[in-house]
């Protein structure tokens, strides 16, 4: 026997759980543009070499992404509500004390641990929009997507701001949303049951990394290092190249706007999925990111022009991301949470670890040419997401 599904949620009790999501998954996503828009504060503050930067990204990529698939499979067991609340408590309390870690390995230690609880938000938090997303669950789960990015966005302005007016010191405050939000969570998402007898996942579901889910998210891999050099790697670019200050205004703008025009170049491909193809929106974004990621090398910072590239850059670059996660959903129904941790965070994750990699080069053969190796990992993740996309559209049709 079996107990019935949750009720449809109404149209304004969406909307207004929708808002939450989206406010909840900005707050835990925004310690990530923190660390970013802190890693030239911390180079002079600790002596540190871009590799050791790379390390800390890296750390914070592991433990915040390539874990949730893991917590994905949890969440369906034990409940998405709780799993999200507590993994954005977590995150909160422990990432808002990086700014003020008086040494490099407390830092990484915080980093190693406190990502866990964003690991643990992340496929919770996708499962719940989807839930309530009915039949534009696209659309909706784009929106949860770009709240994710406004909070890389937005993460930059604050922690800069505190930066600049002497106040770092007081960046532990910033832990108070994020307990907030989990607790609203808890309070106002409806429970999500679990039908009886039906099995569980498996915590560690090969199956879906030897099928088109594992292709996909190999895709999501060689995209998210494009993302991921350009949030950690243009501060560097922008103070070693063209002489800026670590807390010039131009630093935390490039960061600010290049998310926020990640958010929304996700949104609106969401709102054209009912229009063109998915494995359209997808390839042609990505391949089209090469022309503004390009001219960012010989445009002057600060410019109008350079502000343009630096949107033009972020929304592209993420334009396909939602459409690949409801992708993967909808190739692996019985294993949601886990698809949704392999695109959402894996692939994140991943590529923050590779990304160790483009920091060595960085240090060998210069950031102009690290950046560039970078920004070129777009082609073969395109080659690869209109292998699995349309394959799967030609089932469909």
């Amino acid at each position: 026997m079996s107990i019935a599904p949750p009720a449809r949620v109404a149209a304004g009790s969406a909307l207004g759980l929708s808002a939450l999501l989206v406010v909840v998954h900005a707050t835990n996503d925004a310690f990530a543009g923190m660390l970013s828009a802190l890693l030239p504060t911390l180079q002079v503050r600790f002596g540190l070499s871009e590799t050791a930067l790379a390390l800390f990204v890296a750390t914070l990529s592991f433990s915040s992404s390539v874990t949730q698939p893991l917590f994905g499979v949890l969440a369906d067991r034990w409940g998405r509500r709780r799993m999200a609340a507590a993994g954005v408590m977590t995150s909160s309390s422990l990432l808002s004390l990086m700014a003020v870690a008086p040494s490099p390995w407390l830092l990484f230690g915080l980093l190693l641990v406190g990502g866990l609880g964003s690991a643990a938000f992340h496929p919770a938090g996708t499962g719940l929009a989807r839930s309530i997303g009915g039949r534009r669950k696209g659309l909706v789960m784009s929106v949860f997507s770009a709240g994710g990015t406004v909070g890389v966005a937005i993460g930059p302005l604050v922690i800069g701001w505190l930066l600049m007016t002497g106040n770092l010191m007081l960046s532990p405050l910033l832990m108070i949303p994020g307990v907030l939000g989990g607790l609203a969570l808890i309070a106002f998402m409806p429970a999500q049951p679990r039908p009886r007898g039906e099995r569980w996942p498996p915590l560690l579901d090969m199956s879906l990394l030897r099928g088109p889910v594992g292709l996909l998210s190999l895709s999501g891999i060689l995209r998210a290092i494009s993302f991921v050099t350009f949030l950690n790697a243009m501060p560097l670019f922008l103070v070693a190249r063209h002489g800026l200050a670590p807390d010039s205004p131009v630093l935390f703008t490039t960061l600010t706007l290049f998310s926020v025009s990640a958010a929304i170049g996700g949104i609106v491909a969401g709102s054209l999925e009912r229009r063109a193809p998915r494995s359209v929106l997808i390839v042609s974004s990505m391949l089209a990111s090469l022309v503004p990621f390009g001219l960012l090398f010989v445009l002057v910072p600060g410019t109008p022009l350079y502000f343009l590239a630096v949107a033009a850059a972020g929304a592209l670059v993420n334009a396909g991301l939602p459409l690949m996660v409801v992708a993967a959903q909808d190739l692996a129904p019985h294993a949601m949470g886990a698809a949704s941790g392999l695109l959402m965070g894996f692939t994140w994750g991943t590529a923050g670890l590779l990304y160790v990699g483009i920091g060595a080069l960085q240090e060998s053969a210069g950031l102009t040419v690290a950046m560039v190796v970078a920004y070129a990992m777009v082609v073969p993740a395109a080659a690869l997401a209109s292998v699995v996309i349309r394959r799967e559209e030609a089932r469909g049709a």
